[in-house]
Order: C-alpha cells, then structure tokens, then sequence
C-alpha cells in the first residue's frame, strides 16, 4: 500500500462478464454475454495508473471484446482519503460495484456488511494464494474478496555509498554487521549534517511492529473470553519498540516525527544511504521525476537483518479487490475482478516485479535479483489483528502517535500503556 494524493481519472468504455444479474439501467445477458448492458463503476489505487496501466487497458480490452454493451466506469484514487470516499459512496448508495481495499482496511468493511461474498473456486490461483493475504480476505469460512498482490519491506541501499564507506558493496546479513556498516556510512557522510545512513522515519509503525515481530510480541491477542486486547506493554512487545526507536534516534537525522510516506526522495535527493521500504519505493528512487535516473545501477535491495540473528519478519502488504454488496452487477462485477487477477494478468505483475497474489507465480521471484529479498520474505510475514475495530485503530493514528510520543521524551513504558488503552477501546467494536 502506498500513500499518495488522490488522482481522479474516469474513463467510459464497454465490458463487462459472463454471467451477470440485472441492473437498474441495463439488462441481464443470460446466456448472451452480447446482450449484457448497463454500468461497471471500478475503484483502483493510482498504484495502478503508475506502474501497471498496461494490465488495466489489457483486462479492459478482454471485457470490451467479450461484453460490448457495458460501459466500464474506472476511477483512480489515493491512499489518502479513499476509505472516508468509500465510507460516504456507501452510505448515500454511490459506492463502486468494485473497490481495491488494502489489507489492512478488508475486515471494517466485511464486518458492516459492505461487501458481497464471492466463490473462491472460480478464482485462478486460488488455491495456491498467499495465505496470510487469503486471511485478509477470509470471514467465518467464505470469501469477501480475493487477492490482488502481496508486498513485503526490503532494506533499499545505495551500493556506491556502502563499497565507498565499507569496502564491500553487499549489504550485511547481521544487523551486528549491519549496524558496524551504518556507523562507517555515516562517519563517510558525516559533513552532511541531514545525511541518514538508514532513513527510518520515527511513526513508521510498519517498521516498528516488525522489531515487536523480531522478539515474539504483538500488537494485540485474541483471549479465551473471546475479546482482543492490546498487548504492546508486554515486555517482549517493548523490546522491539525500544529497539525500533534507537535505530531511529541513532541513524535517522532531521524530523524525526515525519512518517514514511515519501521515504524514498531521502535517498533520490543523496541525503541517505540505506532505508527500509516496499520494493516498488527502490523503483521511485531512480524514476525519472520522482528520483535520479543516474542512481539506477547502485540503488540495490537486500533482505533486512532482524535483532535475533535471522531476518527482519516483515509486514504483509498488498491489496485485495471486492465486490460491495450493494452493487446491482455482482455477477459482471466478479467477472472483472477475474479477469483483473487471473494467472495472465498476475504475470503482468510479476514481470513488473510486483509480488503476485500466489505461490505458484511468487516462487521463480525468489531466485531473480530484483525480487528475491520480498519475495523470500513473504513466508515469514506478519499481519494486523483480524479485529472488528483494527480500521479504527489505524485511522485514529494510534501507532504512530506513540512512536512519536517515545520520540519526545514518553516513556516507553507509559506510553505502550496508553497505546493498550487506546487499543482496548476500539479493537473489539465494528468500525
């Protein structure tokens, strides 16, 4: 998932599915998909528009030959502010038939009944799906939607900075190693007083639960009385919190209460020479306009070293496509929704480096450079609490704001305390 402002773009053209249910303004094809007529309104992620808008005219050019009396109404939106879009769009009865929902934002809607359950069967792939991307998706035994992609955070790093500073051009497999390499990066770089060795932006809590992962704690527990309940003052949750905070008060120079959201212009812009970030913020780096184009052949990735001898666990990302249960084409809606996440167009992906939705496409990236550090990762992976209220919890900022705090001068003791009651207030309540 990323975070970028919203970019509207709607466009009219005809597709649609092969079986579909009447709409208010068309007519059901039966067994004619010619005679399909209507409306498809689909959400995507301007993701989509950036980096694989040849997959989007490619499924539109399958639904315009296969269902040429259905216009297909597509609009690009941002991470910003498309859940309190969508939340509006389904209260006044404007939502879209289909909706890209991170996965972290899946279960708030699957639990208020927004979306329409569809049969995983008829899926391709589905039964080799990423499991921990499957779950996202997965409510009391049916599916709610289906999985689109995966991401998994890699260690991004200037090779040129570190062969300069080290002597070695590899990025270290310890984070003992790793730490004696940023000490030396930095020392380099240390007349640029905004220079970061590693940028690790202080809220970025994606990050921070990753060290909570690396000690076996957890952000929140399911109990025996059937209620979740924070757990990010048990001890084993503060060691990796207080550990995720010294990387950043000793590496990360600047504000350090600014998120993570443009992380990549630290690298573009020469001020740091490693980060940790999705695989596709490698790429922003060196794209021309939003990085340097002439840092194409020394921006590498790496698998992140974890405190405990083995690999940084990372959070499972990626984003899931449903059908909202309002829609008056769930059928057609479907359809498209297969098409978009069928094993041609999940190789679109995967050609692009993207982490496909399932092991069978995910396995070759394992052993192909530009992958292999995300895509090794992705068995390993850690998620949110599969809770009521998690929406809430993410969009009340709780996370960040005691990373910040800690930052400040909170202790972190007090403030995993405060976290926990923020947590317990909302976890258990449909959002």
């Amino acid at each position: 998932m990323s975070t970028f402002g919203i970019t509207a773009l709607a466009i009219g053209l005809t597709a649609c599915s092969s079986a579909g249910t009447a709409s208010k303004d068309g007519k059901s094809p039966g067994a004619d998909p010619k005679a399909a007529s209507g409306t498809v309104t689909v959400w995507l992620m301007d993701d989509a528009q950036k980096n694989w808008p040849d997959l989007v005219q490619q499924v539109n050019d399958q639904f315009a030959a296969k269902y040429p009396n259905v216009t297909l109404k597509l609009a690009y939106q941002g991470w910003a502010d498309k859940v309190t879009k969508l939340d509006k769009a389904i209260a006044d009865g404007s939502a879209p038939d289909v909706v890209e929902l991170g996965n972290t934002e899946t279960m708030k809607y699957v639990l208020s009944g927004a979306l329409a359950p569809v049969d995983r069967t008829t899926f391709d792939n589905s039964d080799s799906w990423i499991k921990a991307l499957a779950n996202t998706c997965t409510y009391q035994d049916k599916l709610w939607c289906v999985p689109y992609y995966a991401g998994a955070r890699v260690a991004i790093y200037n090779a040129a900075t570190f062969q300069q500073a080290t002597g070695s051009a590899e990025f270290p497999k310890t984070e003992a190693d790793l730490t004696a390499a940023l000490d030396k990066v930095a020392d380099k770089n240390k007349a640029d007083k905004s220079y970061s060795s590693l940028y690790l932006p202080g809220p970025y809590w994606y990050a921070a639960m990753s060290y909570v992962a690396a000690y076996g704690g957890s952000i929140a527990k399911f109990d025996s009385s059937g209620n979740w309940h924070g757990t990010l003052h048990d001890a084993k949750s503060q060691q990796g919190i207080s550990h995720f905070v010294d990387l950043v008060r000793k590496y990360t120079k600047g504000d350090l209460t600014v998120n993570e959201q443009n992380q990549f212009e630290s690298m573009a812009r020469g001020r740091a020479g490693s980060f940790y970030g999705n695989g596709y913020e490698a790429a922003s780096v060196v794209a021309p306009g939003t990085g340097d184009p002439s840092l194409k052949d020394t921006v590498k990735m790496a698998t992140m070293p974890g405190p405990d001898g083995k690999p940084l666990p990372t959070f499972i990302g990626g984003s899931d496509l449903a059908v909202t249960a309002k829609s008056t084409q769930v059928e057609l809606a479907s359809d498209w929704v297969r098409m978009f996440t069928s094993t041609k167009s999940q190789q679109t992906l995967a050609d692009k480096d993207i982490l496909p939705n399932n092991l069978t496409q995910l396995n070759p990236l394992k052993n192909k450079p530009t992958t292999a550090a995300a895509a090794n990762a992705v068995p390993d992976a850690w998620f949110t609490p599969l809770a009521p209220g998690w929406g809430a919890i993410e969009k009340q900022k709780i996370l960040p704001d005691m990373l910040t705090g800690i930052l400040k001068g909170k202790s972190v003791d007090q403030a995993t305390k405060d976290a926990d009651a923020a947590i317990d207030q909302l976890i258990n309540k449909a959002s």
